[in-house]
């Protein structure tokens, strides 16, 4: 790689950035390296998904035909603006239809081995994020000797939209999401050792709806072979919709935009579709038992998320798994404690005991038999707690637990459970949903994460965290200092709880979690 004086406005810190170059199969790309990190901003992985692009498949970009200007992030996917940017840090950041891009960090120079490499997909719900906010990107793992990757995918509609019921030629539209993520990683394949990753040591690894990518992936024929590991940090395979579901949403949603066909779809303007999409979610949104008695599925707030068409993404992902599809590939997967705190904020939970049982009976058979398992090991809480505590099990915990249970004859899993409950907002916000990335990023000390956090965040569990999730990508296990974390095996589960000291646990919870899971 070659260096030359660069703009000094271009990145954050002291010293003054050079512009540095790399060429791969794909062309010379321009990007900036300060204090020994190399960033390379908003390379494309793909063509355009615009004009005759919308709701196809990606279209693969050979390469880049001069060289490649990568100083500065581009545009992310469209996508409607969220409570999320401020909650975590960030700012909107600049849309188009042509999002197609991912991010590099890596060390400079680099050795002459090749380095592991971790590819970020982003949550978000599939319906917001990128692999640009400032929360993900990737000073931090290539100072520790990785080839660091965040991607956009495309969100909403523009990438969840099934339309292959009304159309034929776009059969696997509701998924286009996800084969945006496989384009990039066979570029992540073709290219990365110019960059000085391996391509044979690549993890995936992402959170929310990232972490559910993540696990479809898994299953995905199309993605075979593509990567070595797999990070999923509070998402399973539960999101995962049915094609009747997704020809329901198609038609909720062509309601909402008002429009009759296809033609009408391709030909309107991007904030058109993304009115509607606001339009859908408020409806869903302000009729919780609405949508749980219709949809018998939290997630069905997210009107968008992938669809098990038995084509893209196999009929039972669950069952593709049990049959061995990722055989060999290491998993490490958990969840937060108190996920569902996070969304709490937004939709306040109840505060009768016969609520909590109404709102069970849309997605279990005895609810009673669940509110009392919950009681027994959670003797002080409150009924919102007990609400929460239910509603964190039944879309992240038991998920979790079945993909591993699953992946577990195949290759090897271990699980971790996320306790440290961070104190912002009065402690509103717990051991939620999302507390854990920055602890996985090394960046719990960044003043912007202080809303989320707060400003003492124990810095040694981000430290061991980072490590243990390289550990995993370098070694294809993880490895937390002074503990022993086995595997998760046939008798009986063990589970790293996360917290300012962390140690081993052996099935918590069981009562509970059995609610789900027998």
């Amino acid at each position: 790689m070659s260096t030359t004086a660069g703009p000094s406005n271009a990145t954050t810190g002291g010293g003054t950035p050079e512009t540095i170059e790399v060429t791969g199969p794909a062309g010379t790309v321009r990007g900036l390296l300060h204090e020994g990190v190399a960033r390379f901003a908003g390379v494309p992985f793909a063509a355009t998904t615009s004009g005759a692009g919308r709701f196809a498949p990606p279209v693969p970009l050979e390469g880049f035909g001069e060289v490649l200007d990568a100083t500065e992030f581009r545009a992310i996917s469209p996508q409607n603006p969220s409570m999320m940017d401020a909650l975590f840090g960030g700012e909107a950041e600049q849309w188009d239809e042509d999002c197609l891009h991912l991010n590099v960090w890596t060390p400079d120079p680099t050795p002459d081995e090749p380095l592991p490499v971790m590819v970020w997909i982003h949550g978000g719900g599939f319906e917001m994020g990128s692999g640009s906010s400032p929360i993900y990107h990737g000073e931090s793992f290539a100072r520790s000797g990785v080839v660091y990757v965040s991607v956009n995918y495309r969100l909403g509609s523009l990438g969840f939209l099934e339309l292959g019921h009304l159309d034929g030629a776009f059969a696997g539209s509701g998924n286009v999401g996800l084969l945006d993520q496989v384009e990039a990683l066979r570029w992540v394949q073709r290219n990365i050792g110019a960059f000085g990753g391996d391509p044979g040591r690549v993890t995936i690894f992402g959170e929310s709806a990232g972490a559910m990518s993540v696990s479809s992936l898994l299953t995905m024929p199309a993605a075979r072979g593509l990567f070595h590991g797999a990070i999923a940090q509070s998402g399973a395979l539960a999101a995962a919709k049915a094609p009747a579901d997704a020809r329901d949403t198609t038609a909720e949603f062509m309601e909402h935009a008002g429009m009759g066909g296809i033609e009408e779809l391709l030909a309107a303007p991007v904030q058109d579709l993304l009115v509607a999409h606001s339009k859908m979610s408020t409806a869903r949104i302000g009729d919780p038992e609405a949508v749980l008695r219709r949809h018998r599925n939290p997630l069905a707030f997210l009107p968008f998320r992938p669809v098990a068409d038995g084509s893209v993404l196999p009929s039972d992902p669950l069952a593709q798994v049990r049959s061995g599809q990722g055989a060999q590939v290491p998993l490490l997967i958990g969840t937060n404690l108190e996920e569902w705190n996070l969304f709490a904020l937004m939709s306040p939970p109840s505060t009768e005991r016969s609520a909590v049982l109404a709102r069970l009976a849309h997605v279990h058979p005895d609810p009673e038999s669940v509110v009392a398992a919950y009681e027994s090991e959670h003797p002080d809480a409150s009924v919102a707690e007990l609400e929460n505590a239910v509603f964190t099990d039944l879309v992240f915990r038991a998920p979790a637990v079945q993909l591993a249970d699953a992946h577990r004859p195949h290759a090897p899993v271990w699980q971790y459970r996320f306790d440290w409950r961070s104190p912002a907002m009065g402690g509103l916000i717990g051991a939620s949903h999302a507390v854990e990335i920055p602890f996985v990023f090394d960046m719990v000390t960044d003043h912007r994460l202080h809303v989320l956090l707060g400003p003492e965040a124990p810095v040694d569990l981000a430290s061991s965290m980072h490590r243990a999730w390289i550990e995993f990508a370098r070694h294809g296990r993880p490895d937390l200092e002074g503990i022993d974390w086995p595997a998760v095996d046939g008798g009986s589960r063990p589970v790293l709880r996360l917290d300012s000291r962390p140690e081993v646990l052996v099935d918590p919870h069981a009562g509970s979690l059995g609610c789900w899971t027998s």
